[in-house]
């Protein structure tokens, strides 16, 4: 699967790290739930590490599109908040 970060680049993640950046982005999904910023901030860090350690960056010169997207690690979290879907950035 290929994910990317915004502002970032893209990575090949494996389907098997599913369920662990799925448990990261449940914890995203909380923190903005509860307007908690501290806790925003530590989980989408969180998250993106994962998927920068986890995954294999992708060469900018290859086209490939992306099966998820996550924000910037710059996001805020009224920009996060508008760009959860209902199963949050990582659906299961």
């Amino acid at each position: 699967m290929i994910v990317r970060i915004m502002a970032e680049g893209q990575f090949e993640v494996a389907d098997d790290a599913l369920d662990q950046l799925n448990s990261l982005d449940d914890a995203v999904e909380s923190a903005v739930a509860s307007h908690d910023e501290e806790a925003f901030g530590d989980a989408l860090s969180s998250l993106l590490e994962a998927v920068r350690q986890i995954g294999k960056e992708v060469p900018d010169e290859e086209l490939v599109e992306s099966d998820l997207v996550l924000p910037p690690s710059d996001a805020s979290l009224a920009e996060v908040e508008d760009l959860l879907g209902a199963d949050g950035f990582i659906p299961g």
